[in-house]
């Protein structure tokens, strides 16, 4: 893949890009987690902003022309018809319409730490005025699930400071700075399912799977262990191979076609190895290769959601989000 970095400057010099369609971000999270700080953000980088727009109101915004300025909806609990089902709807109609450029950010946290910062705070919670800032973290990250797994980007701020947010924001959506295609790579369980609004899947379930290995079984695929068994397959080299070839292609010609981000997608049986593992490899070629890269693991995402959050456990980084 080392060829990479030039062919993304002939595309830029030979096909510059114009604005195809309203170009519109939706961004939602829990209550926080730094939704705020990353509206401003957007703002800063020249992003028409609009926080809380009642969402049937939206589809008003994308009626005539596109506008010259992205523009940027900050959306959650506090919306006048805020719903799930409402927001997911609003998404897929978006999504369908030629002339809309359509992403979604997410920004998460820990609910731990979300807690702990409502308690720093002494905010009360939307979902919760009259009750613990625990209930209510709790209700708002279960009724936000579904959209969280409709989000193009996700970035956590758990161990974020409030300028780690900004670069982060910056970084996937600064204007002209750096290749303006953004690729989100992500593992999963073919138990659970294929995940909604992915580009590319890539079935990793031909390679040793060391679910079968009893002192691998309890790691995942981030352990080095696990990574040195999933090289010793003498397949894994030659297919490794072949997907950056084929990515390599990909990229360059998806970001011509004036695409903003692109997902790709590794499945396995239980989501937890072999699929983790190549996320990662992949992730770390491709950001290597000068790509805006961010990468998400459904399966442990949901283990660790679902585990008891320590007393304690996370320090608070995002102060006054």
């Amino acid at each position: 893949m080392g060829d990479v970095g030039s062919r993304l400057g002939n595309v830029a010099e030979t096909a510059p890009l114009q604005p195809q369609g309203h170009q519109l971000v939706l961004v939602t999270g829990p209550s926080g987690a730094g939704r705020s700080t990353a509206i401003n953000a957007l703002e800063d980088l020249g992003y028409e902003v609009i926080d809380n727009l009642p969402l049937t109101l939206v589809p008003r915004l994308i009626e005539g022309p596109p506008t010259v300025q992205p523009i940027a909806l900050g959306l959650d609990v506090r919306n006048r018809d805020f719903a799930a089902s409402n927001l997911i709807e609003l998404i897929d109609r978006l999504t369908r319409d030629p002339g809309v450029q359509l992403s979604v950010l997410y920004i998460d946290c820990q609910p731990g730490v979300l807690v702990q910062r409502y308690s720093e705070t002494r905010r009360r919670h939307p979902l919760a005025p009259s009750d613990s800032p625990e209930e209510g973290v709790e209700r708002e990250i279960d009724l936000l699930a579904p959209i969280k797994a409709r989000a193009d980007h996700l970035i956590d701020t758990t161990d974020l400071t409030v300028h780690g947010l900004k670069a982060e924001v910056t970084r996937w959506f600064g204007q002209g700075q750096g290749p303006s295609l953004a690729v989100s790579v992500q593992s999963f369980s073919y138990k659970r399912g294929v995940p909604r609004g992915v580009d590319m899947v890539f079935d990793c379930r031909f390679l040793r799977n060391p679910h079968w290995d009893a002192t691998l079984r309890a790691h995942d695929g981030r352990d080095s262990q696990v990574v040195d068994f999933i090289h010793q397959d003498a397949r894994f080299e030659e297919f490794y191979q072949k997907l950056s070839d084929i990515l390599t292609f990909l990229l360059p010609a998806h970001l011509a076609e004036g695409r903003s981000h692109v997902s790709i997608a590794f499945g396995c049986t239980g989501g937890q190895h072999r699929s983790v593992a190549v996320a990662e490899m992949m992730a770390d070629t491709l950001a290597n290769n000068g790509w805006a890269v961010s990468k998400r693991h459904r399966e442990l995402e949901r283990r660790a959601a679902a585990g008891p959050a320590g007393p304690g456990a996370q320090p608070t980084r995002m102060d006054g989000l």
